[in-house]
């Protein structure tokens, strides 16, 4: 369960915009400022990006046909063809011209983009389990660099790099290479830079690299999603300077970014956040952040009687900061209590609204634990890997770094709210709610340590097809049954593009796992291989078709 807990990623028209415009440098951009000084502009080619296509209507009947294949006894499966056909023939006909009529219409954006930000925002359950998820980081190498203070200011200085190297152009594009021996060059990008942004996607097509949409990238700093009733909004402040952090549920502020943009310094921030990590004013009685755990017309609800009660003007400074920094007073103790904590720990210290929070604990272990609404893995991963790599390899500060003199007193604001009768009760039936359903979770993991996807890959076996596969035989274990399992996969070649469904359950991975699970015996090691590469090459067949928007099974 570990390795899907770490991978899991409206009006027409993208609610995320084509992206952050470039800025002028300021004047102190210096080395310490930016992660990157990219030559191609980092939104060089959103314009020209292809728009997603809309599969013809009997292509998406044939493959929902095969995707109940191995869920169906004969007599459903004649049955849902039946009900197929008279779709294909009569509302279906008429339901998907009117999506090509609308499509059209809207040729700024993808015929995705709109109803996905409705799914997700219009959705009423909690974020906590049924949306948000978590990656965790690596330890950094040099095991020294991994104390608390050490690693949370390494981590947020990277991150508000990645921020000005965002704002400023200068990150280098997403971009997909199939032959980065011709396309991830110097060369390359020195010819490419001077190709108009309008044709500059096919520039990159022609030597077999593919640009990947951006346009979600603005929304990962200085933006909250807002309960509201029926659909929530998303907010971006992208003026704000200042950082939230949460300790034992208590909320501090202060300013990452000085009036001119520049980063403040780290001995500065390292200072700021040693203050934080030493304050002892006790956990409050009345922790604020359950509420983002609620039903979102509850939080909805509960938020307005917030603001009406004195506490606009700091629910703005939460809403605005940069993001979230959550600093826990315990070490982690195993794989799985690292998912728990990371996926939504004890409610207290997280705020769940956030675009991200980075999540700190006391031994270093570190994770991005992020709101879904807003956007996809693909972002988050970027800057998933860009922050690890900069705060490793160039970090801010050493284990040696004395924090700067500086009145933290001062530049540190706590934010105090003023809680109603109403309010305490509300926040304690959160409370009940949360922890009631934490305990229906369960996680556990295995380290398997006999092979991996390069033996996999080897064996000409894709290692997620062997992934899906594993999780088909385990079902059909525990269960007896194969039933219809999600797998995402980016669309993020398009533009607005966000995910597709694999559905990873066939008439392949059904007959090699009775194969392996029920009647073992009856077949040779060279037979079940070749099952699997059956399985491999089917797998990887749905998984080209989903990237390339040919199977829209949402």
């Amino acid at each position: 369960m570990v390795p899907r807990l770490l991978l899991r990623a409206w009006p027409w028209g993208p609610a995320v915009g084509p992206g952050a415009p470039s800025r002028p440098l300021s004047a102190g951009s210096g080395p310490g400022q930016y992660l990157q000084r990219s030559i191609v502009p980092t939104m060089h080619y959103q314009d020209s990006l292809p728009r997603l296509p809309i599969p013809k209507l009997e292509d998406t009947i044939k493959r929902y046909l095969s995707a109940q294949k191995p869920l169906l006894d004969d007599g459903q499966f004649r049955k849902t063809e039946q009900f197929c056909k008279s779709f294909e023939n009569g509302i279906g006909k008429e339901l998907h011209e009117q999506l090509v009529a609308l499509d059209k219409q809207n040729k700024h954006t993808s015929y995705i983009s709109g109803p996905w930000f409705d799914m997700y925002l219009s959705a009423r359950d909690s974020v906590v389990l049924n949306f948000n998820p978590f990656m965790a980081f690596n330890p950094d190498p040099k095991s020294e660099y991994n104390d608390q203070l050490t690693r949370a200011t390494n981590m947020t200085v990277s991150a508000i790099r990645f921020l000005k190297t965002l704002r400023a152009g200068l990150l280098e594009p997403e971009v997909f290479h199939l032959n980065p021996a011709k396309s991830d060059t110097i060369t390359f990008k020195r010819l490419i830079r001077f190709v108009p942004s309008s044709l500059s996607w096919y520039g990159a097509y022609l030597v077999n690299a593919y640009p990947l949409d951006m346009s979600q990238y603005f929304r990962l700093f200085n933006s909250t999603r807002l309960p509201k009733p029926s659909r929530d909004e998303l907010f971006t402040d992208d003026k704000a300077r200042h950082l939230l952090v949460l300790r034992k549920g208590n909320f501090y502020i202060f300013d990452v970014l000085d009036q001119d943009g520049n980063i403040v310094s780290p001995l500065e921030i390292q200072a700021h956040l040693k203050y934080i990590l030493s304050d002892s004013s006790p956990a409050p009685e009345f922790p604020l952040a359950y509420l983002t755990s609620e039903n979102r017309d509850t939080w909805a609800e509960l938020r307005q009687k917030l603001m009406s009660s004195g506490n606009e003007e700091n629910l703005r400074k939460v809403d605005s900061a940069v993001f979230c920094l959550c600093l826990d007073d315990f070490p982690i103790k195993d794989l799985v209590h690292l998912s728990h904590n990371m996926l939504h720990g004890d409610g207290t210290n997280r705020w769940f609204d956030k675009s991200f929070n980075l999540i700190i604990a006391k031994d270093g272990s570190t994770a991005v634990h992020f709101e879904h609404s807003w956007g996809d893995g693909v972002a988050v991963l970027r800057f998933f890997n860009e922050v690890f790599k900069d705060s490793t390899q160039t970090p801010a500060v050493t284990p040696q770094s004395q924090p700067a003199t500086t009145d933290s007193t001062v530049t540190v604001q706590k934010l105090n709210f003023e809680l109603t009768d109403a309010l305490k009760t509300g926040i304690t039936a959160a409370k009940e709610k949360f922890d009631a359903t934490m305990k229906t979770l369960t996680i556990d993991c295995v380290q398997f340590q006999r092979g991996g996807k390069e033996f996999l890959k080897k064996q000409k076996l894709s290692p997620d097809a062997v992934a899906q596969l594993a999780f088909q035989m385990a079902f059909l274990r525990q269960y007896g049954q194969t039933v219809a399992t999600y797998e995402s996969c980016s669309t993020a070649a398009f533009k607005h593009g966000r995910t597709e469904t694999i559905r990873p359950a066939s008439i392949y991975t059904k007959r090699c796992s009775e194969a392996f699970v029920r009647e073992p015996s009856r077949h040779s090691a060279g037979e079940l291989q070749q099952m699997m590469v059956e399985c491999s090459k089917y797998h990887g067949q749905l998984t080209k078709e989903a990237a390339m928007g040919r199977k829209p099974s949402h």
